[in-house]
């Protein structure tokens, strides 16, 4: 069983409307062809074609307030009701108690008691090492429940060696704003070929892009514009080289927010669920998922079955 995890962070479900919603404005050919000719919008779920669903899970769970990334990414990596247990929504970063739940068992950790092969396939620069090591930074909830199972973040290192991949699938960041002027730079193309092709030697691999919550913090239409416009060619050369007998792409987030350029705030709507893959693994995946809690059972569930 091949599964890939790529999380989309503050990405909802809104409504169609251009001109606040980048996700209605994109030209995406590659998301549509999956979805008959849908898209990522709150009218659009549930939608069920031969290669993919979409389902839309509630982000709030129950518990007042705006979501927040520490324990939306906590509920997604635990299955459990995060925000309810400490008492309210909270992020960005995890708090001592997020923290302490992530350490006490997350997918990564139960994925490799199973001893099954996960990795976070995006690269870190060393300024980032270096930060968490002096504490001038924190770890985000992805990154620290990856090492609290013991998995080794990659560095730059790997991408160079082509063993992972930068956060903005094409490396044009690096060069331009983290000062690696030789950084290797990939079309969307070669970057959804490679995602496919490393996801294909582990059986869990995980990638975090988080642009397009930066993109809706800055409630810049343009910008939001030409970084759906690459993750749709880098999606499209994904879904290409994938196994589709062999395993399931899922697409999620934590929060909505890009999907509202009226505001720079998070959303309350639900987030995509956006599941590619043969019928026959999607259906046993998407049994009773309903909100982030649903996700990390839905996924030890697909290892159960072989």
């Amino acid at each position: 069983m091949k599964f890939l995890f790529l999380f989309l962070d503050g990405v909802g479900l809104g409504a169609d409307d251009p001109a606040i919603n980048p996700l209605a404005a994109a030209q995406m050919p590659n998301l549509r062809a999956l979805l008959g000719g849908r898209r990522l919008l709150a009218q659009d779920a549930p939608t069920e074609t031969r290669q993919a669903a979409l389902l839309s899970l509630d982000a709030g769970l129950g518990v007042p307030g705006r979501p927040q990334s520490a324990s939306g990414q906590a509920a997604l990596l635990t299955g459990r009701n995060v925000p309810a247990e400490i008492g309210g929504h909270y992020g960005p970063k995890p708090n001592p108690r997020i923290a302490d739940i992530l350490g006490n068992g997350n997918l990564f950790k139960s994925l490799r008691q199973r001893g099954l092969r996960a990795a976070l396939l995006g690269a870190y620069p060393q300024t980032y090492f270096q930060a968490i090591h002096s504490g001038r930074r924190l770890y985000s909830a992805i990154p620290l429940a990856a090492v609290k199972a013991g998995l080794r973040l990659m560095t730059e290192q790997d991408y160079y060696a082509g063993r992972a991949l930068p956060a903005d699938f094409t490396g044009q960041g690096w060069r331009e704003h983290l000062g690696y002027p030789d950084a290797p730079l990939l079309s969307p193309r070669q970057a959804g070929k490679r995602l496919a092709a490393l996801a294909r030697q582990l059986d869990f691999a995980f990638f975090e892009f988080w642009l397009s919550d930066f993109a809706g913090h800055r409630q810049d239409m343009a910008a939001a514009l030409d970084m759906l416009h690459t993750l749709d060619r880098v999606l499209g050369a994904l879904v290409d080289e994938w196994p589709h007998q062999e395993g399931l792409i899922f697409l999620t987030s934590d929060h909505g927010n890009l999907e509202d350029l009226s505001t720079r705030r998070h959303t309350r709507n639900p987030v995509p669920a956006l599941v590619i893959g043969h019928p026959a693994l999607r259906a046993p995946f998407v049994v009773g998922l309903r909100d982030l809690t649903g996700v990390t059972p839905a996924v030890l569930r697909m290892y159960e079955k072989g």
